[in-house]
């Protein structure tokens, strides 16, 4: 079977009056992320991943953030023409590796949702998909609650 690797990256700023989306589950919380679209950070650096393995450019090329088309959607639409283009490519998703860096708040609760989430869309097993979750133990950015990042990578074979 030939296959294939990809990495993705994303990070958003936290800000007020914004829903948190993370891997297309709604967290309570009292902030969100910036961004163009819902800024799902998680599916954001999948869809990078997936983009990467498969030599299409990065979410930005396909989605722009310029694009008003593109304002508060759903990421995971998004992940699904992501994925369509996969199979167009004549690949198929194998598995997916992920982790989720946050100070606040804890994912821990979170991640059953969204494996299960990325799982459907991907048309996969949950048992695929992985999704960890770090903090940046007070350190960066990140670490004084001002961003959230996702690194996802993800093997495709034909």
């Amino acid at each position: 079977m030939e296959q294939r690797i990809g990495f993705g990256y994303d990070l958003h700023r936290t800000v007020k009056g914004r829903k948190l989306i993370i891997g297309g589950v709604d967290i309570p919380c009292e902030f969100g992320l910036d961004g163009h679209s819902d800024a799902d950070v998680l599916v954001h650096a999948l869809c990078d991943a997936l983009l990467g393995a498969i030599s299409m450019g990065d979410i930005g090329t396909h989605f722009p953030d310029n694009n008003p088309e593109y304002k508060n959607a759903d990421s995971m639409k998004l992940l699904e023409k992501v994925v369509a283009m996969v199979s167009d490519a004549g690949y198929k998703v194998v598995n997916i590796d992920s982790v989720i860096i946050a100070e606040k708040p804890k994912m821990f609760p979170y991640k059953a949702q969204m494996i299960e989430n990325i799982a459907k869309v991907l048309k996969i097993s949950n048992n695929a998909v992985s999704v960890k979750a770090k903090t940046n133990e007070g350190v960066d950015a990140i670490g004084k609650g001002e961003a959230i990042a996702a690194h996802v990578v993800a093997l495709l074979g034909k």
